[in-house]
Formats: structure tokens, C-alpha cells, sequence
């Protein structure tokens, strides 16, 4: 029978092997290097909500949120369509297999809307809830006969019921008050009360009121001052635009744009490209990839776009930036230009231009194409194809609030 040997002194006291570094195990810092390596954002919420590790190294930087925006802008879901008369708005989900991140927040949201309450003093009436803005996540719509706003989101769910501006708003016009619009003022960063920003206009001025979340109460700012040269018909302007934190509505000629800042809730007026005045074209104002106001116009099969930016002599100014000429919607869509009439922009929103042919204005059943483009590379996107039965607004997937930590320490700021 043998014995067994019993270690030597030097490997009874040799040390044991380090445990292996797990992902856990790193720190915050290097777990967001790897976080803006992720494709999409739906991926990194999904990341971030596996444990508290990773939920904390996402939520806790400013920096980070503004590092992945950068280089990951936010998705687009798909496309809310507003029929004209008594309805829901109707959605149409944007279709991508390769992307199952994206498709499952598709598939979680309440994009039915159904938690918008109902007129239940009227077991007959028809849905009522019309669409006035839509953006970072919420959408701001109208019920006419309940006189009330709603700010929802289909992805939280959060809801908030918003009276409608009192009469007083419209004291003291010369002539007849039209509704300019209704828009969301909301921070990317959150943690900030909802306020909502109302206009209407008469024969030559304009007039905001704002509610804020805090005081549930609506403030009504002044009418402004005439603008120049006076309108000749009462309504003079067309459907606004909020870009950041300003409001565009561009004359029905194209003689000027209308400007509300609702930091300083003043009204402006800003020139509009030479190129487009007194024309009989349909364009509109959004924003680039870094933020700037840009101007995007169809002329026949090609995106025309102006930049707000200094020009040589350093005053800003709108100038021509380029062209997109999209012939090959024609090879995307196995159609032909006679069939697709002309483009329509819907939408211009960091940097990427949301717009449809126009099939209905040969035939009001044909199905229109949506598409997109983006203005830094001029790639060409197809989302889908439906007829065009209404307004349509692009929803985009804003940064989750629960990822969202507004009690940051201030020295983490730059973490």
C-alpha cells in the first residue's frame, strides 16, 4: 500500500489563482464604454434594467445619456395617423426583424391609447381625441367635447388630463381668433414640470398662453404686436412647427415665418429662403443632426435643404445647403413617378427627413409610400405602405425616465 506525499512547504504556500473578472465586477466607467458599443437604445434599456449594476452605471451620468444620443440617435417606432372627423388616432408600427429589442417595445406599449378616457355621459358618441404635437415620447391630444387636453405616453403609460385654455385668451381681438396650435415643452433630461404652450392668432397678431404641471393653471401672455405687411386674409398662416424651443408657422405665400420663443415667449418674424417666396411649394422647418433650424422643400423628385447659420458676413441667415435628388425611389418602391405624383414632407426631426408620396392624388385608395432620409449621409429609408388618410406624426423613442437620475451629484456631472 502506498502513501500518499504530502505537499512541499512552497505549495502549501503558494497562493490560490485570482477569481475571474466578471462584467459585474467592473466599474461604472468601463461598463459604459461597453454600453456605447450597443446598437440601439432599446438594447441598452435592456441592458440597463438586467441588474442594479448596470441600471446605475447608465442611469448616474449625464455625460453618457448625451454620449449615446450622439452616436445612437433615438428610434423611430412608427408613425401615428390622425384621420380628419370623430376618431382614435390610428398607429402604424415600423416593421424591423433584425432589431427584436426594438420590436418588443413595439409590442409593450399602449399604442391603442386605451387609457384615454371616453365621454361616458354619451354612450353614443363617437371617439373624439385629435392629435396636436407629438414629441420625446408623449403625445398631446384634444378631446372637444370633454374640453380637455391629454399628454400620454404609450410607453410609461403616464397620463395627465389638462383643461382647455379659458375663454379669456381670446379678449380683446380685432375680428375673428383662430387656434395657432397646441404644443409639449419638455426637457430630454426630465425632472421638470409638464407645461404645455397654446396659440391662436388674429387678422395680424398673435397671442401663448402656458400651463405648467405645478400650478395647474393656465398663464395668457399679451397679444403681440402687428406683423408686417399686413395679412390680407384671415387665416394667414399654416400648421406650425416646434423646433427645440421655438414655434415656426410659415405664411400661406411664403411671404415670412412666424417665430414664438417659448424660453421668452415672444413672437418674431423671420425671412424665408428668396428662393421659396411667393411660390406655390409645400416645405417644412425642422432641425439637423446637431440641432440648427433647416428648411426642407420638395421641388418635383428632390429634397431641397437650407440651414439657419451665419453666412460670410457672420449674420445668420437661411442658406442653401443641398439637394437630394431620389430617383431611385422608383427602384425601392417597383414604382414609377407618374404613380407617385409628387413627395409630401411630414417631418424633419435630427437630422433625418420623414416624408410619403403622394399615390392618393391620382387615386384616394391607392397606398402612399413613407420613407426616410437622412440628411448627413442622404441615405434613403423605406418604412412601409398604407394610404395616407390624415395628418401624420413620426413617434420617436425618448430615453426612458427611470433611467433618468435628476439627483445626480453635481461633481458627477461630467461622469
Amino acid at each position: 500500500m502506498t502513501s500518499q506525499q504530502s505537499p512541499s512547504p512552497a505549495e502549501a504556500k503558494s497562493p490560490r489563482p485570482p477569481a475571474p473578472t466578471t462584467v459585474i465586477a467592473l466599474d461604472d466607467d468601463l461598463l459604459r464604454e461597453i454600453f456605447l458599443r450597443l446598437h440601439s437604445l432599446p438594447t441598452l434599456v435592456r441592458a440597463a434594467l438586467s441588474c442594479r449594476t448596470f441600471f446605475h452605471a447608465v442611469r448616474s451620468s449625464p455625460a453618457f445619456r448625451r454620449s449615446f444620443r450622439e452616436a445612437r440617435p433615438p428610434p423611430l417606432l412608427g408613425l401615428f395617423f390622425d384621420p380628419d372627423g370623430p376618431s382614435i388616432p390610428a398607429f402604424a408600427p415600423l416593421r424591423r426583424r433584425s432589431d427584436p429589442d426594438l420590436a418588443a417595445v413595439v409590442r409593450g406599449a399602449d399604442f391603442f391609447l386605451t387609457h384615454l378616457p371616453d365621454d361616458d355621459d354619451d354612450a353614443a358618441a363617437l371617439p373624439e381625441w385629435v392629435i396636436y404635437d407629438c414629441r420625446d415620447g408623449y403625445i398631446l391630444l384634444e378631446h372637444g367635447s370633454l374640453e380637455q387636453y391629454a399628454v400620454y405616453n404609450p410607453l410609461t403609460r403616464a397620463l395627465d388630463l389638462i383643461p382647455q385654455p379659458p375663454d379669456e385668451i381670446f379678449d380683446d381681438q380685432n375680428g375673428d381668433a383662430s387656434c395657432l396650435g397646441c404644443y409639449i415643452l419638455s426637457s430630454q433630461e426630465g425632472g421638470e414640470p409638464l407645461r404645455l404652450v397654446y396659440t391662436c392668432h388674429v387678422e395680424s397678431r398673435a397671442r401663448a398662453a402656458v400651463f405648467s404641471s405645478e400650478s395647474r393653471e393656465w398663464q395668457i401672455l399679451p397679444w403681440s404686436e402687428p406683423v408686417t405687411p399686413l395679412p390680407e386674409d384671415e387665416h394667414w398662416l399654416k400648421v406650425g412647427s416646434m423646433v427645440n424651443e421655438l414655434v415656426y408657422w410659415i405664411h400661406k405665400n411664403q411671404a415670412y415665418i412666424l417665430v414664438l420663443n417659448t424660453v421668452t415667449l415672444q413672437f418674431s418674424q423671420m425671412d424665408v429662403p428668396p428662393n421659396l417666396v411667393d411660390q406655390d411649394l409645400m416645405f417644412k422647418v425642422g432641425e439637423t443632426k446637431d440641432g440648427r433650424p433647416c428648411i426642407v422643400c420638395p421641388i418635383d423628385f428632390e429634397l431641397h435643404a437650407w440651414v439657419w447659420r451665419a453666412g460670410q458676413d457672420g449674420i445668420e441667415t437661411w442658406i442653401f445647403d443641398k439637394k437630394f435628388p431620389l430617383e431611385t425611389i422608383v427602384e425601392v418602391t417597383e414604382g414609377t413617378f407618374e404613380e407617385h405624383c409628387e413627395l409630401k414632407v411630414l417631418a424633419i426631426i435630427g437630422g433625418f427627413v420623414y416624408f410619403c408620396t403622394m399615390d392618393m392624388l391620382r387615386d384616394a385608395i391607392y397606398p402612399c409610400w413613407f420613407l426616410s432620409l437622412c440628411m448627413e449621409t442622404g441615405e434613403l429609408g423605406t418604412l412601409f405602405r398604407r394610404r395616407f388618410d390624415g395628418h401624420a406624426y413620426p413617434y420617436i423613442m425618448a430615453w426612458p425616465p427611470s433611467l433618468i437620475d435628476n439627483k445626480v451629484n453635481p461633481q458627477l456631472e461630467g461622469a
